[in-house]
């Protein structure tokens, strides 16, 4: 399958490997959430890059500390109208601190790819046969937003008022002399 990522084609060099299968000695492989909650001292050994899948029915909040050891997550989309993977993304991103690649894996449509982005999903596998034109176009389709994401680009509100963008990142916010001589 092709891979998308950062805007841009990229070679797949991970292998989803199943529960049953043997895990290859080499090449970064992912496995499910089960498999590693089974075989994670074994996996962590590897000389290899590993990561999970996680269903969308499955709790990203079940890897824990584990995502810092993990080289990639991927969230699955089984069907466009379940979008439980997205905040699954945030979650792994905003409450756990993950900085890895986050790759999202199923039925993808180019109308959600911004979105993902938005949700810090990096790279996305592409379903077979789908052109990347669509998917590229999407990125550009917007260019303010009003609710704060985990990609972290400001909203129109912190546009319109820098200060209230300071202050929500957790920086102290900026004083200006005349709010200073309207407090006095």
């Amino acid at each position: 399958m092709a891979l998308l990522q950062h805007g841009a084609l990229q070679p797949n060099n991970w292998r989803f490997v199943g529960d049953d299968a043997a895990i290859p000695a080499e090449g970064p492989v992912t496995v499910s959430l089960k498999r590693w909650q089974a075989e994670s001292e074994v996996l962590r050994g590897r000389n290899a890059p590993i990561g999970v899948r996680l269903k969308n029915d499955e709790p990203a909040l079940a890897l824990g500390e584990d995502v810092h050891r993990l080289s990639l997550i991927e969230v699955e989309f089984p069907k466009f109208t379940d979008g439980r993977a997205f905040s699954q993304a945030r979650i792994l991103r905003d409450k756990l601190g993950y900085e890895g690649e986050l790759r999202a894996v199923g039925t993808i449509l180019r109308d959600q790819y911004l979105f993902m982005t938005r949700c810090g999903i990096d790279s996305v596998e592409l379903p077979e046969g789908k052109a990347i034109d669509g998917y590229l176009a999407a990125l550009k389709e917007f260019s303010a937003w009003y609710q704060p994401a985990s990609d972290g680009r400001p909203t129109v509100m912190e546009l319109r008022h820098p200060a209230n963008a300071n202050a929500r990142r957790g920086a102290a916010p900026i004083v200006t002399a005349s709010v200073a001589a309207h407090s006095a």
